[in-house]
């Protein structure tokens, strides 16, 4: 998979740090470290599909990813978690 950046919202950013203990460094660290990469489900617009990605961070922590996978190779980051 070839992602080229990455799509954030606000609240999701919000989120990520206040309920998951996940910034968006770490995020940006998992998917430099050549993670894991599974199908969750077909999105709502074709061939823009929801996916998982399973890495570590450069501290060590192991997170998981969900994302969309975006027509323009940009991941919309939907959630992320230790």
């Amino acid at each position: 998979m070839n992602i080229i950046g990455f799509t954030w919202f606000n609240d999701i950013i919000e989120k990520l740090e206040h309920k998951h203990s996940v910034n968006q460094d770490e995020v940006r660290e998992v998917f430099r470290r050549k993670p894991i990469f599974r199908f969750v489900e077909k999105g709502i617009r074709t061939g823009e599909n929801v996916y998982a990605a399973l890495g570590r961070t450069n501290a060590g922590r192991f997170l998981i990813i969900f994302f969309i996978y975006k027509k323009d190779r940009h991941a919309l980051i939907v959630s992320a978690r230790i």
